[in-house]
């Protein structure tokens, strides 16, 4: 493509409407000043939308003065303010519609976050909580006594451990811990008494 072409000096494109157009120069609006009012300054409240065109001095001290709240109490003042901040829109309390009426008492309350204007899902019991109200789960109890907890832990045993496996626990630990295993070394019977007893405990609870 040659750049360089005639062609492109004949074309011409229409602006755009949401492009910013010049503004008109015009007279600055200060009474007896005849400068170019190249500058814009609001006219203030009740008049939003709406400027003085001034020259370079006038719009200076224009805005040195300017103050929009200009006329208003304190009061007005903060309610403005307050207002400002939900960008001046209407509020209604919750629970309350725009028409200002209170909804209806039998109105069947919604847990969910979309409309459901033919009652589809709520003929299904979709969100009604009430309906499917969970009763607190009670505590787990334990299974044995604390004595049969405590002998079961001596022997390294869980819970639910079953005869066979505590048969096969006691064998174990008695040869591992009995003195003619350890060379006749008498410092494990301390241990060796606490597996007997526990043993017994778990027998005497029909766990083996």
């Amino acid at each position: 493509m040659d750049l360089n072409s005639r062609l492109f000096d004949s074309i011409r494109i229409k602006p755009s409407c949401d492009e910013p157009k010049a503004a008109a120069e015009g007279v600055c609006e200060s009474p007896g000043c005849t400068h170019p009012g190249l500058y814009r300054a609001p006219k203030g409240r009740k008049a939003e939308g709406q400027y003085w065109r001034f020259c370079m001095d006038h719009v200076r001290a224009y805005n040195a003065t300017y103050n929009y709240f200009d006329g208003m109490n304190d009061a007005a003042v903060q309610a403005y303010q307050k207002d400002a901040i939900i960008g001046h829109r209407p509020t209604w309390a919750m629970g309350v519609n725009r028409t200002g009426q209170a909804k209806p008492a039998d109105e069947p309350a919604r847990d969910w976050a979309y409309v459901d204007p033919l009652g589809i899902l709520r003929g299904e019991g979709v969100g009604d909580a009430r309906r499917r109200a969970r009763q607190p789960e009670e505590p787990r109890k334990p299974r044995h006594s604390a004595t049969v907890r405590r002998a079961l832990d001596v022997m390294g045993l869980e819970e639910g451990a079953d005869s066979a496996a505590i048969k096969a626990q006691y064998k174990i630990l008695v040869k591992r811990f009995h003195p003619d295993a350890n060379g006749g070394d008498r410092s494990f019977e301390e241990r060796l008494r606490d597996i007997i007893r526990a043993h017994d405990v778990l027998r005497g609870a029909g766990l083996c």
